[in-house]
């Protein structure tokens, strides 16, 4: 059962870290559209990202549980506990960073379901800057592009930590 849980800590977390990964690679091509571009470009990403963002949670709760699983007293349990600081800083920095952004580029869109209810969630902070729009979408772009950035760096901090722990011999 532990070898399971190994296994499916791992997955989820490299799902998680190959939506970070993704939307960082497109940094470069996307800084170079223009604001029609670039927001028509920004709307694909919902729903589906929505339905992959989930394996943020189930990560954590999986490295949390392998964490408890895991005598303290061993090299694998210090790797397992970077792992999940890392994904805790990851997460944290989409609810700090990106979800506002994601808000204000979902705001015209017709979203149903689990999309709809995932960007209501929270409050519309940047929607009342006092910024022009074209000074607002650059610095909202700028964000959202740079807070990925950020996440996929975390992501395969969180990713190794946990390849590096499930390596290691669990009595060592």
């Amino acid at each position: 059962m532990f070898l399971a849980l190994q296994v499916v800590a791992v997955f989820l977390a490299s799902i998680a870290m190959s939506l970070a990964l993704a939307h960082a690679l497109e940094l470069p091509g996307k800084m170079r559209l223009n604001k029609e571009n670039y927001i028509a470009t920004q709307t694909i990403y919902y729903p589906g990202f929505t339905i992959g963002g989930a394996s943020e949670g189930l990560s954590i709760l999986a490295v949390l549980v392998l964490l408890i699983l895991t005598p303290t007293n061993t090299q694998a349990f210090w790797w397992i506990f970077a792992r999940l600081i890392c994904l805790a800083a990851m997460h944290a920095a989409y609810w700090v960073l990106t979800h506002a952004v994601n808000k204000f580029w979902t705001r015209d869109l017709n979203l149903q379901g689990a999309s709809a209810g995932f960007f209501a969630f929270g409050k519309d902070k940047l929607g009342a800057q006092s910024a022009s729009p074209d000074e607002r979408w650059m610095s909202f772009r700028n964000r959202w592009e740079f807070s990925h950035v950020l996440r996929a760096v975390l992501a395969a901090a969180a990713l190794i930590s946990l390849v590096v722990a499930v390596a290691l011999p669990r009595s060592s």
